[in-house]
C-alpha cells in the first residue's frame, strides 16, 4: 500500500496541529490498516523529524496486539521538510538493504526487502523485492522538474543494473501519461529497467471522468488542510517491473488486485462522503479514509512463490539463442549437450499465454514460432527442460 499522508507532523499550507492532528491521523490510518492488512506500507508527506516515523509506527501500526511492523532507517538527503518512508511486515519480510537518490526536491527512497521463506535457514533462497519511493514535485507548470526527478532515477537503475523485481511508487502529482516524468519511466531507452502501468490506464487524467475509477485525490471538495476540488486527479501510483508483471523472479502481480481503495468510480469532483453512498469499504473506513487524507491509498497484491509465474533456474545443461528485436517470426536455436524434451512458452505483460509447445532437441535445435498476430511490445519467453530447469529471455516485439 503506498499512501500520501498529508503532512504527518508537519504544520505547512493550512494544515494545523488542530485540522491534522497526528493522534487523530494515528486512530484513522490505524482503521485503514487493519482493513486493508498490508505488508508493505510506503508513504509520503511524513515530517523530517525521525521522531514522526516513530510515532506513527508505534501509534498507528504497533497498537492493539499487533508488534510485526518494522521500519525504514529515515532519510533525507535532498533536506526536504517532509520525507518519504516503509514500514514492512517483519514476520514475512526482512528489510535488506536502503538508499536515497538527492534531487532538487525530494529524496527518491530506494529499500530492498526480501521474502522471510520459512525454509530460508535450510536453503538460502528467497525472493527479493525493491520499492522506489517519490514524491515528485508537484504542481502545472514544473513537468521539467518532475521529468528531472525520473531521470534520476532511471539513471541510476541502468547503471547498476537494477534488474528483477521493482515497484515505483509515490505521490507522482502528474496530469497526463504524456508527460515526461511519466514517459521517462514507461519508455526509458534501456528496456531491462522499465516500468509498467498493472491497470494499463494510459492517457489524460487530470479532470477526465473516463479515469474516475483510478483518481487518487481529492477526498475533499474544500478545507484548509486538505485540497479541495473533489476526485479528479491520479496522483498516486504503484508501477512494476516487467518481472513482476510476468512472475518471472518469483514474484508476480495478482490480476486486478490494483485499487485506490475508496475509489468506487462515482465520485468524479465530488468528495469520498458525497452521494452517492460509496459502499465500496465498510463506513468506518470511508470515514477514516475521509479524515486521514486528501488523497486515496493505491494497493495491490502479490503472489510471491517458485511456482507464481516464470521463474528462472541455473542448473542447466542447454542454452538459448535468438535475435532481438523480432519481427514475424521468432527464431530460436537451442543446444543442448544430450537428449531431451524441453517445453516453450510465451507470455505477454499482463502474465496471458500467447504460446505454447513442447520440441525434442538433439544436439541444436531450430524452432520458429510464428509472431505475426502478437501486438508490439515486450514478451517473456521461457523454455524448460524435462527436470524443471528454465531459461527466460525477453522478447521483443516490433
Amino acid at each position: 500500500m503506498q499512501y500520501n499522508l498529508l503532512m504527518y507532523g508537519n504544520n505547512f499550507g493550512g494544515c494545523t496541529s488542530s485540522n491534522n492532528d497526528i493522534n487523530d491521523k494515528n486512530q484513522y490510518l490505524n482503521t485503514i490498516v487493519n482493513y486493508v492488512k498490508p505488508d508493505i506500507l510506503t508513504v509520503n508527506e511524513l515530517d523530517e523529524d525521525p521522531f514522526y516515523s516513530n510515532y506513527l509506527l508505534n501509534g498507528a501500526l504497533n497498537i492493539n496486539g499487533v508488534n510485526y511492523f518494522q521500519m525504514g532507517e529515515p532519510t533525507n538527503v535532498s533536506n526536504s521538510y517532509t520525507i518519504n518512508q516503509i514500514y514492512y511486515n517483519s514476520d514475512k519480510l526482512v528489510l535488506y538493504t536502503q538508499g536515497a537518490i538527492s534531487t532538487s526536491y525530494r529524496d527518491i527512497s530506494i529499500y530492498r526487502l526480501y521474502y522471510n521463506t520459512p525454509d530460508l535457514k535450510y536453503t538460502n533462497d528467497t525472493v527479493y523485492i525493491n520499492c522506489c519511493v517519490t514524491h515528485l514535485k508537484a504542481g502545472q507548470g514544473y513537468e521539467d522538474e518532475r521529468a528531472n526527478e525520473t531521470q534520476k532515477l532511471m539513471n541510476y537503475l541502468s547503471n547498476t543494473n537494477a534488474t528483477g523485481n521493482y515497484m515505483f511508487m509515490g505521490d507522482f502529482n502528474l496530469y497526463t501519461s504524456a508527460e515526461p516524468a511519466f514517459q521517462n519511466l514507461v519508455n526509458y531507452p534501456d528496456e531491462d529497467v522499465r516500468f509498467y502501468d498493472p491497470v494499463n490506464k494510459m492517457g489524460s487524467w487530470n479532470n477526465n471522468s473516463y479515469y474516475a475509477s483510478v483518481h487518487t485525490q481529492s477526498t475533499h471538495t474544500s478545507g484548509d488542510c486538505a485540497s479541495g476540488g473533489g476526485m479528479d486527479d491520479r496522483f498516486d501510483f504503484i508501477l512494476v517491473s516487467d518481472e513482476i508483471l510476468s512472475g518471472a523472479d518469483k514474484a508476480k502481480y495478482v490480476q486486478n488486485s490494483y485499487w485506490a481503495v475508496g475509489q468506487d468510480g462515482n465520485h468524479f469532483n465530488k468528495s469520498l462522503l458525497d452521494s452517492p453512498s460509496n459502499t465500496s469499504v465498510p463506513n468506518d473506513v470511508l470515514h477514516a479514509l475521509y479524515n486521514m487524507s486528501d488523497h486515496l491509498p493505491v494497493t495491490m497484491k502479490l503472489a510471491v512463490g517458485n511456482n507464481v509465474g516464470i521463474s528462472a533456474f541455473n542448473k542447466n545443461d542447454f542454452s538459448v539463442k535468438l535475435q532481438n528485436p523480432v519481427g514475424n517470426n521468432i527464431h530460436l536455436t537451442i543446444e543442448n549437450g544430450r537428449q531431451g524434451h524441453y517445453k516453450i512458452y510465451m507470455v505477454n505483460m499482463l502474465g496471458v499465454n500467447v504460446f505454447k509447445n513442447s520440441v525434442e532437441v538433439n544436439g541444436i535445435t531450430s524452432v520458429n514460432i510464428p509472431a505475426t498476430s502478437l501486438q508490439p511490445g515486450l514478451y517473456i519467453l521461457k523454455i524448460d527442460d524435462r527436470y524443471g530447469n528454465g531459461i527466460v529471455r525477453k522478447i521483443i516485439k516490433r
